[in-house]
């Protein structure tokens, strides 16, 4: 009766394994799975996303490789996550600029909000509003009295059209009712170049890009537009601290999939997301960026998403930014 009794128990045991075994199959996929960054390597996104991609290969059992696939301001990469197989294999690693596409206006060849599915928030991070050290203002106050008391006079620097730089300036006079005369270039250092150099008065970079400057003196920071002070500048007051509470301004990153993707594989991505986003390692490195991780459900992402998709619609329309 006993051995009868192990058999049946050893055979329930089996039967439990199998169906446990095979539920996890039919919720996850079976292979290497594939990160796209939409640009080249070696900026920010690049080196957030190879980390966590490491992260997440040990997690998940299974190796996690990036592929860098640049072009079009992240349009290219993220049109070819939009197309791919939606079996959980193949992922984007977006930014700000996956929305911002979306808001300009531009005749996309996918649709983010139908064609990507939200997987989960990364981080976010944010900018200095910064001024050449000749400008006659050194607080955030000052410099918005002297931008009213002469439209158009103070030029300020982006890393080009429809980049974070220049919508988050645009942000900013709109906030604060000041005109400002803008100068893309192809990238920010440039711009740092010629504001060193006194050609421009005023740029807004990321907190990782514009740390060194500031500490050495060679640029004034106003003010940072995160909701909170960053530990890379202590010092500097936020925008709200600064007297311009409405101005909030990040860059951030998640995680997105095929639009058809099943809803157990995000769940499983978005928890294995998490858990990385808790480890000491993945906070030192977005700490490094100026940025701190920001866990969250599809649901939240996704309701975020559609918020800031609104937020830089009604900008980009009221502003009349033409991007190229």
């Amino acid at each position: 009766m006993i051995k009868h009794m192990n058999r049946r128990s050893l055979v329930a045991g089996l039967a439990l394994a199998c169906l446990a075994g095979w539920s996890h199959a039919q919720t996850w996929p079976t292979g290497p799975l594939k990160i796209v960054v939409p640009f080249a390597p070696g900026g920010s996104n690049d080196n957030l996303a190879r980390p966590l991609a490491e992260k997440l290969s040990q997690r998940l059992g299974q190796p996690v490789i990036i592929e860098n696939r640049g072009g079009s301001g992240g349009t290219l990469g993220s049109d070819m996550v939009a197309k791919a197989a939606p079996d959980g294999r193949t992922l984007l690693f977006a930014s700000t600029s996956v929305i911002t596409n979306a808001a300009s206006g531009k005749k996309l060849p996918y649709d983010p909000m139908k064609d990507l599915a939200p997987i989960g928030q990364i981080g976010s991070g944010g900018f200095v509003i910064a001024v050449e050290n000749n400008v006659k203002a050194r607080t955030l106050q000052e410099f918005i009295a002297l931008a009213r008391s002469a439209p158009k006079s103070i030029a300020y620097g982006s890393a080009g059209i429809g980049g974070l730089n220049h919508l988050g300036t645009e942000l900013l006079a709109s906030v604060a009712d000041i005109q400002l005369t803008h100068v893309p270039y192809k990238g920010i250092g440039p711009a740092f170049t010629d504001l060193l150099g006194g050609n421009l008065q005023m740029v807004l970079p990321t907190l990782a890009s514009a740390v060194p400057y500031v500490k050495a003196g060679k640029m004034r920071g106003l003010a940072v537009t995160g909701n909170q002070r960053s530990p890379l500048l202590p010092d500097v007051p936020t925008a709200a601290e600064a007297g311009l509470p409405a101005f909030q301004l990040e860059v951030w990153w998640g995680l997105l999939a095929p639009a058809a993707t099943p809803p157990a594989v995000v769940k499983r991505l978005n928890q294995e997301l998490n858990t990385v986003l808790a480890s000491p390692e993945m906070v030192e490195l977005l700490a490094r960026e100026g940025a701190v991780p920001r866990p969250s459900t599809p649901e939240q992402f996704g309701a975020f998403t559609r918020k800031e998709l609104a937020r830089w619609g009604k900008l980009i329309k009221d502003a009349k930014i033409q991007i190229e």
